[in-house]
């Protein structure tokens, strides 16, 4: 079945400790410009996110069904210690942010595509990866102000180390590559959408039309999740009509897939019908990589991309 939470119980979890911020409001930082209130705001919107799920995966689950699917003994108790990690992240960011005079976002109500521990961590393993890359996307956003991109980036490495322990625990490498890949807070916003039934309020950024990954499909029920080499086609769908440009039903379309250093590697797709294209992993790709169906065959970067490249995306795959 699928989890849906919206105010999930936090208080039944037992690891949960008591921060008292009340006692380092003075020592947080402040908020200096419009950008800064921005990536705070997308980061307490996926903090909130990955709170629910986090908690949904502790309280779901017993510690034998862990075991069972095949995780260490103490892993549930681990999922458990990483809910209250992101309680704590979601608990600064809003107290940064009611320092600053600003409103904190709401969570939403979330619907999650998991049925047992294994499914679980695979979807953690992708949500996590988003969040990872939005704050190294977002630091562009607060160079303005050093003390705040310190406050973020101190979090930036626990966010991996999380993503390193689930890694392991499904018997993958906890470190697949030698970089993380940048997501810039549009494209992590919309990753986060697909996760959403509902919001209070919802961030003043753009909605794109969905790009799906269709095959390989992702590897949820996998335990160790695969790798995809170079060379596999990857099939995805979309519905032109949802465009906010018009294109031409023979016009060349091309796959920009973010990931690592290497910032868009362009590929052409091969047309598979109508609102499907297919494109291979190109040579080096690694790690969790983020495709965007555009026009242009080459050429911009990946806020180009964001700003007036993307037709349709991102669709997050996990290529190691």
């Amino acid at each position: 079945m699928l989890f849906s939470t919206t105010a999930v119980a936090l208080s039944l979890l037992p690891l949960a400790f008591s921060h008292p911020l009340e006692k380092r409001q003075n020592a947080l930082p402040n908020i200096n410009s419009p950008t800064n209130e921005a990536a705070l705001q997308l980061a307490l919107f996926l903090e909130n996110l990955e709170l629910n799920l986090y908690t949904g995966g502790f309280l779901n689950f017993t510690d034998a069904e862990y075991v069972a699917a095949g995780f260490p003994p103490g892993f549930r108790e681990n999922v458990g210690v990483i809910a209250d990690h992101e309680k704590t992240h979601v608990e600064t960011i809003s107290t940064i942010l009611t320092n600053a005079g600003k409103t904190p976002i709401p969570p939403c109500t979330y619907k999650f595509p998991y049925t047992d521990p294994v499914s679980f961590v695979n979807l953690a393993n992708m949500i996590t990866s988003n969040g990872i890359g939005a704050y190294i996307g977002s630091a562009a956003l607060l160079t303005d102000n050093p003390e705040l991109l310190t406050a973020a980036s101190s979090i930036l490495p626990v966010e991996s180390r999380h993503d390193a322990y689930l890694r392991a625990g499904l018997g993958a490498s906890p470190f697949p590559t030698a970089f993380d890949t940048a997501v810039t807070p549009v494209f992590a916003y919309n990753l986060a959408l697909m996760f959403i039934v509902s919001c209070p309020q919802q961030l003043p950024l753009i909605d794109l039309p969905e790009l799906k990954l269709v095959s390989p499909a992702p590897p949820l029920n996998s335990r160790p999740p695969p790798v995809i080499p170079a060379g596999t086609p990857l099939r995805f769908s979309f519905d032109p009509s949802k465009f906010f440009v018009e294109v031409a039903p023979n016009a060349p379309l091309y796959i920009g897939l973010v990931n690592l250093v290497t910032n868009v590697t362009f590929i052409e797709t091969t047309s598979c019908g109508t609102g499907c294209v297919e494109a291979p992993v190109p040579p080096g790709a690694g790690g969790a990589a983020f495709a965007v169906l555009s026009t242009f065959s080459g050429g911009l970067n990946e806020k180009q991309l964001t700003e007036f490249g993307a037709l349709a995306g991102p669709a997050e795959v996990i290529l190691s």
